[in-house]
């Protein structure tokens, strides 16, 4: 393929009103370009996943890449040759057949080759790219900062196509701040990693230089501003005073919220269900957070326009929706999936279980309850353990003093032989391979597919709500109109003067 330079202006947001709603950054590829794209042309944020985007990437062109949209997104990569040898390794004419497994890609550790560092910049680069496509609205990425080891190759690639925000939780992200500003200024970066069994004082890192992957100096980039997910003031506070960089505002996360959500603060107690019980201490000290005098977005069942309208009278900039926008036609989520939710939501039978142990963070993983996915626990117990994508391995030093990773979800003995603890494996799920399952990129072994596994928010109960009569889908605009029908929204919120300065 003819390389071209990208041309792309990007326009810093500071003189633009805030977004009142955040699209959430849902699971891999379910917030996809293509809903980011029509949230961001609806005037307020539209935010693309980075999970998982090298896989997902190789894996569109490996079925044919329908549409034709992975391609015509690498034709403007910035740096000469990469797409080409992308195209080269993964692109299959027409698809590969249905019956095949999907090609290998490297998978992510702390020196990764040149080939990884490639897939995993031009992959994000073409998400963000594809969603700013048709508008000059501002676009975000969402991260996790549990899946340290892609987020340096992965925020540069958003970054080269210009994103306009970097969100990320899932953790603590006090580094993300300064690494941005570094990356804007053409510098190496570098992470400290995670590394269970290390000595006090001894530190591990990953690092990136856009010079070196350039092949010379770097393109211009700006830099995104940050939006770190917490779930306490404590955590907003820290951030707010510590991290490595300017952090621009923070979301708010209760845990009403989909996916991963901060564990109850205390000594963990279940419900009769098995639930993670979250009490008082876990409601966040919203006044402590406007004392910082950023921006803040709350999020976990806003979905309402009352609830909207009673978060900007606590003196939130906005809400943060996720569940609304996974079952719209925009969305990346497998289309016979989110009929059967939307189906299950209209009869009163869609609800999630918080599963406090079936992700292999740690972190309590909320999962849609259906037959015929990885919810089900008989379901699951007879896929064959495998670890075979490793974003969520654990970091571990080994006797030698080297780096090793293990996965609670992968083979039982294989996590002993690498010295984890036999109890740490008892029920856990394959999320990695279960998201992929959702949006309809599975891998298939020995004839059998990976099944799905969907997490949502409280709110997929009620996620029919959305459907006009006689309908059986909706869009994006749908939800958009839906929340924002009795809101008075100020053209420019208070806080933007605050944010402006900053």
């Amino acid at each position: 393929m003819e390389e071209k330079r990208y041309t792309g202006t990007v326009t810093h947001m500071r003189n633009k009103p805030l977004p009142t709603i955040i699209q959430g950054g849902m699971g891999a590829g379910v917030s996809s370009w293509s809903l980011a794209q029509a949230v961001s042309k609806a005037g307020q944020l539209g935010v693309v996943s980075g999970t998982a985007m090298d896989v997902i990437l190789a894996r569109r062109l490996q079925v044919g890449d329908v549409g034709g949209h992975m391609r015509r997104a690498l034709e403007r990569f910035p740096i000469p040759g990469v797409a080409q040898r992308i195209l080269d390794r993964y692109f299959v004419p027409g698809g590969k057949p249905e019956d095949k497994p999907f090609k290998a890609k490297p998978v992510p550790n702390e020196n990764p080759s040149s080939r990884l560092e490639e897939l995993l910049v031009a992959s994000n680069f073409v998400e963000v790219d594809l969603a700013k496509e048709g508008h000059d609205g501002p676009v975000g990425i969402n991260f996790l900062e549990k899946i340290q080891l892609p987020n340096l190759p992965s925020i540069y690639g958003a970054m080269l196509a210009g994103v306009t925000y970097v969100l990320m939780g899932a953790g603590i992200p006090r580094a993300i701040p300064g690494i941005l500003d570094r990356l804007a200024q053409r510098q190496p970066v570098e992470l400290r990693l995670d590394v269970q069994g290390a000595d006090n004082g001894e530190v591990f890192m990953t690092r990136f230089d856009p010079n070196s992957f350039c092949g010379g100096e770097a393109p211009d980039v700006v830099r995104p501003d940050f939006l770190a997910i917490v779930a306490s003031s404590t955590l907003a506070n820290m951030l707010a005073r510590k991290a490595s960089g300017k952090v621009n505002g923070f979301v708010i996360e209760g845990p009403t919220a989909g996916g991963h959500n901060a564990p109850p603060r205390g000594r963990l107690q279940l419900s009769v269900e098995g639930e993670p019980v979250y009490g008082e201490r876990d409601v966040v000290d919203l006044d402590a957070v406007k004392a910082l005098g950023l921006p803040f977005w709350l999020a976990g069942s806003y979905a309402e326009p009352e609830r909207i309208a009673e978060a900007l009278r606590q003196g939130a900039t906005g809400v943060q929706i996720g569940t609304a926008f996974a079952y719209c036609e925009e969305s990346g989520l497998e289309h016979e999936l989110k009929a059967k939710v939307l189906a299950m939501s209209r009869t009163g039978d869609a609800r999630v279980y918080t599963d406090p142990i079936a992700s292999p963070t740690g972190f309590p993983f909320k999962v849609v309850l259906m037959e015929d996915t990885h919810s089900d626990a008989a379901t699951y117990e007879n896929r064959s353990r495998i670890c075979d994508l490793s974003y969520l391995r654990h970091a571990y030093k080994k006797p030698d003093g080297t780096l090793g990773w293990r996965c609670p979800s992968e083979p039982v003995e294989d996590y002993l032989r690498k010295g984890g603890k036999e109890e740490d494996t008892h029920g856990r799920k394959c999320v990695c391979n279960g998201l992929l399952a959702n949006i309809g990129l599975a891998q298939t072994r020995r004839g059998e597919l990976e099944k799905p596994l969907i997490t949502s928010g409280d709110d997929v109960a009620n996620v029919a709500r959305f459907l006009k009569p006689g309908a059986n889908s909706y869009s994006a605009v749908d939800v958009l109109e839906y929340l924002l029908r009795d809101t008075k929204v100020a053209t420019v919120h208070p806080a933007q003067k605050a944010y402006a300065a900053s």
